[in-house]
């Protein structure tokens, strides 16, 4: 049956059919804004996936270039593998509707939007995040949302919904806020440096409309929605519940009580194979329910010595940060290196320089052609001690590198004061918590020792939240480790410099969290983040004033756009004869701007004056030293400057009668000549009288 539902969202009006497309799917529906449209569809697996003891849901951002009305590159011509964007916009339908499933479903849940076609002033990852909730609603999935998601701007102090690209464009704040009816589930923000307030009103104001929206999907979902799956998983026997807990308890406390993780997790071991000998076949035969019934109990303790007795794992305070040491010029040719070391967490960052040509060049549904700034994250299985397959980078990777490249990115100096090219890689050397807000910091210093002129230093830090929902009690917690990451309910990562913030990523592992417990996270985070600034400081203080001797030297200056065709001539001949001849590697935008790159100056320096010297406009009384490149019985054809050639009339070859061109100058000869005349038709007249010594005269 197919069917048509309304509201309206930031001043547009957001249509939802179902009914209509994929109905085979569990649930579908076309999501419409404008001449933005996104089809969802989700669908549940028939049965349980044997041996997953987890939720088995994967998210695909499907983009296809059609809906700009591009073709694809390349020979194929059809869409590869996902751009980053779209790994980025599958994270972010993702992130919210995790939490929302029931405990112990364990059925795979596959949701896929596919952007039909754009406008660029109506995100299609915002209606695929709004989609995903309603396909999901009326699914027989037993998905506990709705949810509903925003993105919010933030233009001369007023808040703007789904703000349109001008107003992209002039925010100082890009936040994306997915949540419940009641709470918030997940943030994502980019920023110029806005503050805590600013940020949190930002958040509390998209949760407003996130409202709406739940309340739009919850009336559509009790019109048209399926009945929802009941979880198929038997609670452990009682009887097996109480044995576990008597035999595993005491040996779990003591397992924890060390502030040591390497003695921690060689206790954990030992406390396993007493505990699996204790209870001999019982655990033979449920090995699978002891199994989870341990992980419980485990969680349970930690948790409570962290919320009733303030113990965290290593016995620091609720907003104590770990031991941090820094190092910069570790690598002695790269541009720039930094080690950025807190606790067991350890990031390497190096940073290269390279001309405008090498940006990344950007074939997506955004207006973005290319981008000069490119963060990646890598983390190798010898970080966390473990042997695994090598495989290229994951989804988690690609979500960690442009989350440092969206913290730092806004402090970066522009084209024009430094007309470079930046890649900056970061490798996670040593994990426990916290590596991408660890790469943040590294790379701040990394850029600062390769004389990158930032305008101020930024830090990241990693905000935790445990929660106990019978009582109330919380902790929130700074610089978490990866227990706490693991075993807690939030992953509340900051970053920004000492007066702001510049991104954000939040998620949530329970219903959600409310404007107290937020407020408490983002000042705690922020006097944390003053704490490392000042700790990185100490290493290097301001960027250095020089280059690495290995980066490259880049002139950068304009000329009209018209001149552009002279400097390349014909067949690209002048520009390949000029980087011949110099040995510099020169770009060329076509608004005219020319950039010279290359380790010698002097060859940079003089490959800028032979393009002023093509470029410049040619003038009566300018005088050239030219060179003969044809002689003819009435005078001798010399050359200015590339594809500028000028005759100077045999009568004018010197100051006294010529009989014969070749008895004054001969071919390849560099001779000075002033410019005599220019007519209408750009022919040049030159002469070189007034111009010889004496004795030629």
């Amino acid at each position: 049956m197919q069917n048509k539902f309304e509201m309206e969202l930031g001043g547009r009006k957001l249509t939802v059919e179902t009914g209509k497309y994929a109905e085979q799917a569990s649930g579908s529906c076309l999501v419409r804004c404008g001449d933005t449209a996104v089809l969802v569809c989700a669908t549940v697996a028939k049965a349980e996936r044997e041996g997953v003891d987890f939720l088995p849901l994967s998210v695909d951002f499907e983009e296809k270039l059609y809906a700009v009305g591009k073709i694809p590159g390349g020979f194929i011509k059809r869409e590869g593998r996902p751009t980053e964007k779209a790994i980025l916009s599958s994270r972010l339908i993702d992130r919210p509707l995790r939490p929302l499933f029931p405990k112990g479903f364990h059925r795979d849940i596959q949701v896929i939007a596919t952007v039909l076609s754009v406008e660029q002033d109506i995100q299609p990852d915002i209606l695929g995040m709004i989609g995903s909730s309603i396909a999901l609603s009326i699914s027989e999935a037993p998905f506990m949302g709705p949810t509903g998601s925003v993105s919010i701007g933030l233009v001369e102090g007023e808040y703007i919904l789904n703000p349109n690209l001008m107003q992209r464009d002039a925010s100082r704040l890009h936040l994306t806020v997915a949540g419940t009816k009641d709470a918030i589930m997940m943030v994502e923000a980019g920023a110029q440096e806005v503050t805590e307030d600013e940020m949190l009103n930002g958040i509390l104001f998209a949760h407003e409309h996130i409202k709406e929206i739940v309340a739009f999907i919850a009336d559509i979902a009790a019109k048209i929605g399926k009945p929802k799956l009941e979880l198929e998983q038997e609670p452990p026997e009682k009887e097996l519940h109480e044995k576990v807990k008597a035999v595993a308890c005491e040996k779990l406390l003591w397992s924890l009580d060390t502030f040591d993780r390497k003695e921690r997790e060689q206790r954990a071991l030992q406390a396993k194979e007493e505990i699996v000998t204790a209870l001999g076949a019982e655990y033979t035969e449920n090995a699978n329910e002891v199994d989870a019934l341990l992980y419980e109990l485990n969680k349970e303790l930690v948790r409570d010595k962290i919320i009733n007795k303030g113990i965290r794992p290593d016995g620091r305070r609720q907003d104590e940060i770990r031991p941090i040491w820094c190092e910069v010029g570790l690598l002695g040719r790269t541009h720039g290196s930094a080690v950025f070391t807190r606790g067991q967490t350890q990031v390497m960052t190096i940073a290269t320089l390279g001309t405008i040509s090498e940006a990344q060049i950007l074939d997506g549904l955004t207006s973005e052609e290319n981008k000069r700034y490119m963060h990646q994250y890598n983390m190798l299985p010898y970080s966390v001690g473990e042997t695994r397959m090598m495989r290229g980078p994951g989804r988690r990777e690609v979500g960690h590198g442009a989350l440092a490249e969206r913290a730092l990115e806004p402090m970066l100096p522009s084209e024009e004061e430094f007309p470079y090219c930046m890649r900056l890689v970061s490798e996670v050397i040593s994990s426990n918590g916290s590596t991408s807000q660890a790469s943040i910091c590294a790379s701040t210093l990394a850029l600062m020792d390769a004389a990158v002129p930032i305008k101020k230093p930024v830090a990241g830090i990693a905000m935790g939240l445990i929660k106990d929902d019978k009582t109330g009690n919380l902790a929130i917690l700074t610089d978490i480790q990866g227990l706490e990451d693991f075993l807690g309910d939030m992953d509340f990562k900051v970053a920004g410099t000492k007066d702001g913030i510049t991104a954000i990523q939040m998620d949530i592992k329970i219903k959600g969290i409310n404007r107290e417990i937020l407020a408490r996270a983002l000042e705690q985070a922020r006097v944390g983040r003053l704490f490392i600034l000042d700790k990185m400081l100490e290493t290097l203080a301001a960027p250095r004033a020089e280059l690495s001797q290995y980066a490259p030297r880049i002139i950068s200056f304009s000329i009209h756009p018209d001149k552009i065709r002279d400097v390349i001539g014909s067949g690209g001949k002048t520009i390949n004869k000029i980087i011949a001849d110099t040995g510099v590697k020169i770009d060329i935008e076509d608004d005219g701007r020319v950039f010279i790159a290359s380790p010698d100056a002097a060859a940079a320096e003089a490959a800028r004056k032979i393009i002023e010297g093509i470029t410049k406009e040619i003038e009566v009384g300018d005088v050239y030293l030219g060179k003969v490149v044809s002689i003819k019985p009435f005078g001798a054809f010399v050359n200015l400057t590339p594809g500028k050639d000028g005759l100077v009339h045999i009568s004018r070859l010197a100051n006294k009668r010529v009989e014969k061109v070749e008895d004054v100058v001969n071919l390849g000869d560099e001779i000075l000549v002033r410019v005599l005349e220019i007519d209408q038709q750009g022919k040049i007249t030159l002469t070189r009288k007034g111009l010889l010594p004496e004795e030629q005269a």
